[in-house]
């Protein structure tokens, strides 16, 4: 894999990455391709019309053809791509998938963020940011536009908190907040007045503590047991 995971799940880019796309629309998946082809980080696109056909890919796939970032819809044929978020990530846990889709409804976004899903893009989106949502993913970031990020924390509000035997710090809690609102941790860093390397320790301590390795995980967790 070209991406390699440090103990608390966080992967860190080394170098240009392997991007999947699946996508059944055929124009919009040559444009995806396309787009994402010519940019820089970006050393191989590949494109899928299917889960099974990825499914197929990464039964025969070796280490530096698997994906660090899957692109993916959910309304596919066959095989759903909510479907397909759980077995991708059995067979490369590694991999980052951001859920790209024209359905806005709370119970896929909550159900896509439970399963793993490090970023949530509705189709709407122009392509650069989505093409800039593949990138942030790369490092870190949990990409996803503010609606997607308000439509999370209402639906996990109307939970009843577990009780978590994670003990968050202030500011452990502070940032999980934020991220639970779709800041980067770039941004996170600005708001906060704190280096990107002490937000980037943060992080890295609220995944261990949580036992978690990404941060659409790490959110869902937090909000679910009442962390945040």
């Amino acid at each position: 894999m070209n991406t390699p995971t440090s103990s608390t799940g966080i992967s860190t880019p080394t170098g240009p990455v392997t991007v999947w796309i699946v996508e059944d629309h055929i124009a919009l998946r040559a444009t995806l391709r396309e787009a994402l082809a010519g940019e820089p980080g970006v050393a191989h696109v590949e494109a899928f019309a299917s889960c099974e056909s990825v499914l197929a890919a990464l039964s025969v796939s070796n280490t530096q053809r698997a994906p660090a970032v899957i692109l993916m819809d959910i309304g596919l044929p066959g095989m759903s791509g909510l479907e397909g978020l759980r077995r991708f990530k059995q067979v490369v846990p590694t991999a980052q998938i951001v859920m790209f889709t024209v359905f806005d409804d709370p119970e896929r976004i909550f159900e896509a963020v439970c399963a793993g899903a490090s970023g949530y893009l509705l189709k709407s989106e122009p392509l650069e940011r989505i093409v800039a949502a593949v990138k942030e993913v790369q490092c870190g970031g949990a990409p996803m536009t503010p609606e997607i990020a308000r439509t999370i924390l209402d639906r996990f509000s109307q939970l009843r908190p577990a009780k978590s035997d994670a003990e968050l710090s202030e500011r452990e809690r502070e940032v999980l907040r934020l991220l639970a609102e779709g800041l980067t941790k770039k941004e996170i860093a600005v708001r906060l007045g704190l280096s990107l390397h002490t937000v980037d320790n943060y992080v890295r301590r609220i995944y261990a503590k949580l036992h978690v390795n990404t941060l659409g995980g790490a959110v869902a967790k937090a909000l679910r047991e009442g962390l945040v």
